[in-house]
């Protein structure tokens, strides 16, 4: 029999194996049906309007994606409440199940963390973490609200703040007596005992094993509809915020807009102590600006920064008045506006009592702004008591050499780079050396130095 040719052989060969290589990278290629995918963000920090916009953000891209799951790593002291509010109404209008890690170990979800903790499908603790302290210890000028505004307003505040706990945690299924608790009596709890009371569902010590245990678990999204995780293993992709909202995050920090005041009092020091330099003045009011920015993101007391205000403008009368006492009491109310900048008692905010500028910060930074505003007031104490450079009397002690002889009516001499008239009780011979006596319209009266 006539054999086949090669050729025709080949051609079904090669499609068979170019359709099993497709197979086979469709089967290994993240988001297939054989291996899930979990979006994540963090929320580290104070919770404010830019982190309330990543993690609607975050939401957002997770259900276009079609991803199986949010994870949100959470460290917070706590933050704006309406910001607050804002992340509780995104997670519990989610179509994609929501889970939040309170990590790693040493983190906390403290005071508004506790509302987005409560908002999640799932949640879980890394050993070594706490949850709680809600309270809203909120009134006027920092004061308890039963002492400014009576019981009735201390009491309509928490019941609120209770209402806003409770509701959240009947509707993920948890233990809403401790949510009550947790803003009535600022109760914290650790992870195995958040987990006992059924304020999380697991301790897990890493994202994975959260995510591992965690599978399988059946909740229940926006619009009632039940969902069982499929998170093991799963492939994890990572949302980063904009520019723009790591911005307002990174500004949202006490410590940062003490340090932008701190920069700003010191450009228009130097500004004003040598005019001109224009880079330094620049970088004080860019300061200035994005400091005052920053305190409309935070509970920032307004006495506070005018203390701020007025200490940097003592600082700048000592380099006219070099007294010292200028200098030192602008130190001191600087000093004092840090101390007293946050206001953990506004009423629009939950944060717990680490949520200030700890002295680790505030004594250095005051210690150096101290020494450079001493530096700049003996600097100008010094530059005082050096002899007048310029004009008429500036000239008087020059030296310079005579270019014609100089005699009672007339000569001529060279100081300072320029050629003068000048006159001498005495005769001095043409190319002698003379210092300058005084000075008389544009005639020096001039002696010879003596060799």
């Amino acid at each position: 029999m006539p054999r086949r040719p090669r050729w025709r052989l080949t051609g079904p060969a090669l499609l068979c194996v170019l359709l099993a290589g497709l197979f086979a990278s469709a089967a290994d290629a993240p988001g297939s049906s054989a291996r899930p995918v979990v979006a994540r963000c963090e929320l580290e920090g104070v919770v404010d309007t830019g982190s309330s916009s990543y993690l609607s953000d975050c939401v957002a891209r997770a259900e276009a994606a079609g991803h199986d799951a949010l994870l949100v790593r959470l460290d917070t002291p706590g933050g704006s409440l309406e910001a607050t509010r804002a992340i509780v109404r995104t997670f519990l209008a989610s179509r994609v199940p929501v889970l939040v890690w309170v990590g790693p170990s040493g983190a906390h979800a403290g005071s508004a963390g506790v509302f987005v903790t409560l908002a999640s499908n799932v949640a879980a603790m890394a050993p070594g973490t706490n949850i709680g302290a809600a309270h809203p210890v909120v009134g006027l000028g920092g004061q308890d609200p039963e002492a400014t505004g009576g019981e009735h307003l201390a009491r309509k505040v928490e019941n609120d703040a209770v209402a806003f706990a409770e509701s959240i945690a009947q509707q993920r299924g948890r233990n809403a007596q401790w949510a009550a608790s947790a803003v009535r009596d600022s109760v914290s709890v650790s992870a195995d005992r958040a987990r006992a009371l059924r304020v999380v569902e697991y301790v897990a010590p890493t994202e994975a094993d959260f995510l591992a245990q965690a599978d399988g678990r059946a909740v229940t999204v926006a619009g009632g509809e039940s969902v069982r995780l499929s998170t093991r293993d799963a492939h994890v992709v990572a949302l980063e915020p904009s520019l723009p909202q790591r911005l307002v995050h990174a500004l949202a920090n006490p410590g940062v807009v003490y340090l932008l005041f701190l920069v700003a009092a010191l450009g228009l020091v130097v500004e004003v102590s040598h005019p001109g330099g224009i880079v330094p003045g620049l970088i004080g009011v860019v300061a200035l600006v994005l400091a005052l920015v920053a305190s409309s993101a935070l509970p920032v007391r307004a006495g506070a920064v005018a203390l701020m205000l007025v200490g940097a403008g003592l600082i700048i009368a000592e380099l006219f008045v070099t007294s010292g006492l200028l200098g030192v009491a602008g130190v001191v109310l600087l000093g004092l506006g840090g101390l007293f900048l946050v206001d953990r008692f506004d009423p629009e905010w939950f944060v717990d009592r680490s949520f200030h500028i700890s002295w680790t910060w505030l004594v250095p930074t005051t210690a150096v702004l101290a020494g450079a505003a001493a530096y700049v007031a003996y600097r100008g104490a010094q530059t005082r008591r050096l002899p007048q450079r310029g004009g008429d009397l500036g000239l008087v002690g020059e030296h310079g050499t005579t270019l014609a002889p100089v005699t009672a009516q007339s000569g001529e001499v060279f100081v300072h780079g320029e050629r003068w008239r000048a006159t001498s009780t005495t005769p001095i011979r043409s190319g002698a050396h003379v210092v300058v006596r005084g000075m008389e319209g544009l005639t020096l009266f001039v002696d010879e130095v003596p060799t």
